[in-house]
């Protein structure tokens, strides 16, 4: 029986994190009395041994609290981590001083909370003998293996949102409104936020747009009478036969492309090629901020729960996954061997399209 376990949340932040650490706390103290030790700013505090134990009262009143009580980060990786010497910094593989902190630390197994890069590191240490379960967090719902991840339906209910306040303010001035939200290579949040927000166009990654057939949608709707449109823009959409917009580049980032303004230049290009006065909403980080909603909290709390009891039975390299109604082991190694892109014929797609929202093709 394993009697003491670590805990760290890595990459982004996302609503339902603290929900999750407030589980797996709650089930393996007062199940299977176990410690729990937390992780501070995620591989970061592995590297550096920053421990702290975890009890009831660490993880009281949190579950409705957005963000994470452990902190974050998503540029410490334990085989590539910023060493600097007389101001020079170089990246040097200190994987086995992990291994050794947890050692002397009496840390057993680590559940480690993350998207596909924290995953990606969880792997590499499960494989270097530290046991690991994984708990699959982004709000970008792109990790293979598990049909959400939580933090998904929180960030759409935060593009529905605005999608909602932007439809009264358009409506007023006979604007396009663009609405720029995350997702850099899956289009989750655009399309579904885009379906329960009313939206009239919906640009993702997995649809390189042709920008005529846009404002072919737009225009038609203006000489019915709708003088306004909404527009919703995944940020690593693109155009056909174009790239992505890249705002900047983050040395040191387990995913150094940071993403940014692809709104404004569709906006502009709209502006353009409609007539119609264009304004453009960029979401950013309020999309990752704020307190869950039930379904991510309830989400948060069955992955942490199935975390301990998978470690308690003996598992390790595994991510909980959901699939279906089902909360199952999946290998770590298959779920993160892909990301989890929108199918073409998901049923979706096939929503938007038959109810005349415009996709870009």
């Amino acid at each position: 029986m394993i009697k003491k376990i670590g805990i760290l949340t890595g990459g982004g932040d996302c609503p339902g994190l603290n929900a999750v650490i407030r589980a797996v706390v709650k089930s393996a103290i007062g199940t299977y009395g176990m410690e729990v030790a937390g992780i501070y700013d995620g591989f970061k505090g592995a590297v550096e041994k920053d421990f702290k134990p975890l009890n009831l009262d660490a993880v009281s009143g949190i579950l409705h609290r957005g963000g994470t009580i452990l902190g974050t980060s998503n540029r410490d990786n334990p085989f590539q981590y910023p060493v600097t010497t007389d101001g020079k910094t170089e990246y040097v593989d200190l994987s086995r001083q992990v291994l050794d902190n947890f050692r002397t630390a009496g840390i057993e197994l680590l559940v480690a909370i993350g998207g596909d890069g924290s995953l990606s590191i969880a792997r590499e240490l499960n494989e270097l003998g530290l046991p690991v379960i994984g708990v699959p967090k982004t709000i970008d719902n792109d990790l293979f293996a598990t049909d959400y991840t939580f933090g998904y339906q929180t960030a759409v209910e935060t593009a529905r949102d605005a999608l909602d306040k932007l439809h009264t303010t358009a409506e007023s001035h006979h604007r396009v409104m663009v609405l720029e939200v995350m997702g850099r290579y899956a289009g989750w949040i655009a399309l579904a936020a885009g379906i329960a927000g009313g939206a009239d166009v919906v640009l993702m990654p997995e649809i390189p747009y042709d920008l005529s057939k846009v404002c072919q949608v737009i225009t038609a709707r203006a000489n019915r009478g709708k003088k306004y449109s909404l527009v919703i823009v995944a940020e690593g959409a693109k155009p056909r036969g174009g790239e992505m917009v890249v705002e900047r580049m983050v040395e040191g980032s387990t995913d150094p492309v940071r993403l940014g303004g692809i709104g404004n230049k569709v906006g502009a290009a709209l502006e353009k090629c409609t007539g119609m006065e264009t304004r453009v909403t960029v979401l950013g980080h309020l999309q990752r901020g704020g307190s869950p909603i039930g379904f991510d909290r309830i989400l948060g709390t069955r992955y942490g729960v199935a975390a301990v009891e998978m470690a308690a039975s003996g598992k390790s390299g595994i991510m909980v996954a959901l699939q279906g109604s089902e909360i199952k082991p999946v290998p770590l190694a298959d779920a993160v061997s892909q990301l989890k892109f929108v199918p073409l014929e998901h049923e979706l797609v096939l929503t938007a399209r038959r109810i005349g929202i415009g996709l870009g093709d």
